[in-house]
């Protein structure tokens, strides 16, 4: 029963996506030609094609969009998926989509040169805010459904171990996802034992019986690692049943992360960590972000480069702009630029440590755009060359790596993504002399999380909160 319903919630999903889409083109055509709430900026809009034309282009734009939701696994099963997540696909979904329509656009026929772009922007963001809107109100009456004891998923756990026991203790802090464990079965623990309600009611060996007078919607199996032996036989007892099987392994201690797993011609490859940016199509896309975004933060802050420019050449002797070595994308070393903020150092006279309060090494000017973080703007250059990112942990030294390695656990990992300019242990407040520790956990936790959404909320908070940095000296 519940694979039925979430086949047709499945197909609900895919009819009401399109629905949404279809209802936003008209309200975006409504707002731009009828409402025109641009006029007052560019003036009165005029539809250049008929209404007709303009809606032929849905013909596109909805198989593309519901294509690429599916891609991005839109329609998967999401009882336990997080809802930033489903926002954070659905913003991407938009944006490559958009993305693709202006490309068509702009390679296409002088004819398709007219499309008015404003409508085109209006439909991205009624659809997004729309799609993300239904998305939440259907999560919502699904939560509510399942509090009431609806749409349950009745699982057996086959397994007592640490695997059973962050099972459990999940499910029952999230009630919402709507699991009922009905019982646990292991070989080394006494019938009757209980963990917060849920009791051993067999061992394994009693599977198959369980299984044929039972209705059971899931097996979850949370064997321990000395018990993986049994696992073939386990696995061949539940598929024999033809009762959907999960498989939760037991190695939170000794993998501390989210790994995902990689279909090598037929044999499963675990990743130890999940890292989006080692996929060639996310990749590529932050690429172009990147250089897009460059290009308009250099045309934006140019008066402010030359000005920074000016000043530094003035205050004191030495090239404006400083290059130091710092490790980047898989452990290769690259020229960072920043406009020079400290007095010029003989070769081997720049100190091995951080820059502290009162440093006689910073010159009056240097003090300001440390402090501003104007010294930083010479590094969009270092994006548009492909060394860093707009976004991403911050590139150290080679000295410091070298330390850090040794003393703090999993600390490389940040090293197989590009650096940044900023990132999100930046905008919480790991900037200058922080902690190195914690600034690493924002580092891994971005690095494993990234999506194009994520980087935008990275650049809209570095903005909000200002560039001051109260721990540049």
């Amino acid at each position: 029963m519940i694979k039925e319903n979430q086949k047709r919630l499945n197909n609900l999903a895919v009819l009401l996506d399109a629905l949404v889409a279809v209802a936003a083109y008209l309200a975006a055509y409504f707002c731009v030609f009828r409402l025109q709430i641009f006029s007052a900026f560019t003036g009165p809009v005029k539809a250049v094609y008929r209404f007709d034309q303009y809606m032929s282009a849905l013909f596109f734009l909805v198989p593309c969009l519901l294509c690429v939701y599916w891609v991005l696994r839109l329609y998967a099963p999401k009882r336990a998926t997080q809802s930033i997540r489903e926002v954070n696909s659905i913003l991407q979904a938009n944006l490559i989509v958009l993305l693709v329509f202006s490309l068509i656009l702009f390679l296409g026929k002088e004819r398709l040169q007219d499309f008015s772009r404003p409508m085109l922007a209006m439909f991205f963001l009624i659809n997004s805010a729309g799609d993300v809107l239904f998305r939440y109100s259907v999560r919502q009456a699904l939560r509510q459904f399942r509090r009431k004891g609806y749409n349950q998923k009745h699982v057996l756990l086959v397994g007592l171990s640490r695997a059973a026991f962050g099972y459990i203790d999940r499910t029952m802090e999230n009630p919402v996802w709507g699991y009922k464990i009905r019982g646990i079965l292991d070989d080394n623990t006494d019938w009757g034992y209980e963990y917060r309600g849920i009791h051993v009611i067999g061992s394994t060996e009693e599977l198959g019986d369980i299984l044929a007078v039972n209705r059971l919607d899931e097996i979850v199996i949370t064997l321990g690692l000395n018990e993986y032996d049994k696992l073939e036989h386990i696995v061949a007892v539940c598929e024999k049943s033809g009762v959907h099987t999960k498989f939760v392994p037991d190695y939170n201690n000794i993998i501390p992360t989210r790994p995902f797993t990689e279909d090598l011609v037929g044999l499963p490859v675990v990743h130890i960590r999940h890292v989006p940016l080692t996929d060639s199509f996310n990749a590529t896309i932050k690429r172009i972000f990147d250089i897009v975004g460059s290009v308009l933060a250099l045309i934006v802050f140019s008066p402010v480069m030359l000005l920074t420019y000016l000043a530094v050449r003035l205050s004191s002797p030495g090239p404006v702009i400083f290059r130091q070595e710092r490790v980047g994308l898989h452990n290769r070393a690259f020229a960072m630029y920043k406009f020079r903020s400290m007095r010029v150092q003989r070769p081997g006279e720049e100190k091995k440590e951080w820059t502290k309060a009162g440093d006689s090494r910073v010159t009056k000017v240097g003090r300001l755009i440390r402090k501003t973080s104007l010294d930083e703007l010479p590094q969009l250059v270092n994006v548009l060359k492909g060394d860093m990112s707009l976004v991403g942990p911050r590139p150290e030294r080679p000295f410091f790596v070298e330390k850090f390695r040794e003393e703090i656990p999993r600390y490389m990992v940040k090293h197989q993504v590009r650096p940044g300019m900023t990132g999100w242990a930046q905008v919480n407040g790991y900037r200058g002399d922080t902690s190195i520790r914690k600034r690493i956990d924002y580092d891994l936790y971005y690095i494993e999380n990234w999506t194009v959404g994520f980087d935008i909320k990275i650049l809209f908070l570095t903005v909000v909160h200002g560039f001051i940095n109260k721990n540049a000296y």
